[in-house]
């Protein structure tokens, strides 16, 4: 008859597929490789080259109208997950003024538009990666307490006024939400 272990031995612990808990940082995502690709012309190569990561004309076109209101904030806080271009503290809210080409504004038909172009596979896998990390940022943030607004450059370069209006109206929302007493349950 076999023996029954004691308490104190360790009983063997069936395997289990590891589960990501709520709390783990996103997974690395590997950017889409250069090797094997060429620059569809000069041109376009130097154009590529002088994209801005911050300080982009429609992030400071969006700052100069939220300063005209008086909305106070700060640049691209190195320790929050995505450098958002602004940070509104005593809101607990960030802001990101997304590139439409870089972050896949109308995803499906880029994506065509860019299977007929060079280079198809890279451009086509470093947006989806951009778009990913967009999605896994903004959890990251939210996970700490913070809320998220994203907003496109082709808005923001058509009015940045209409831009900063709703962004303002949508953080004043943000405080009278704050103030507002706890209804109590009878």
């Amino acid at each position: 008859m076999p023996s029954m272990p004691r308490s104190s031995e360790k009983r063997p612990r069936p395997k289990v597929a590891s589960r990501r808990l709520a709390v783990d940082p996103p997974r690395p995502v590997r950017t889409p490789s250069f090797k094997g690709l060429r620059p569809a012309s000069e041109a376009s190569s130097r154009s590529m080259r002088r994209n801005r990561s911050k300080n982009t004309e429609p992030e400071r076109l969006l700052r100069r109208a939220l300063r005209s209101r008086g909305l106070r904030y700060r640049t691209h806080a190195p320790e929050l997950p995505g450098r958002p271009d602004l940070v509104f503290s005593a809101h607990h809210t960030v802001v990101f003024c997304d590139g439409d080409f870089w972050h896949g504004r109308n995803w499906r038909r880029l994506k065509q538009q860019l299977e007929r172009r060079f280079n198809a596979t890279y451009w086509i896998a470093k947006i989806a990666r951009n778009r990913r990390r967009d999605r896994s940022q903004v959890i990251a943030l939210r996970r700490r307490g913070w809320r998220v607004l994203r907003y496109w450059e082709t808005d923001i370069r058509r009015s940045p006024q209409a831009v900063a209006d709703q962004l303002q109206e949508t953080l004043a929302s943000y405080m009278t939400e704050a103030l507002r007493p706890e209804e109590s349950t009878r």
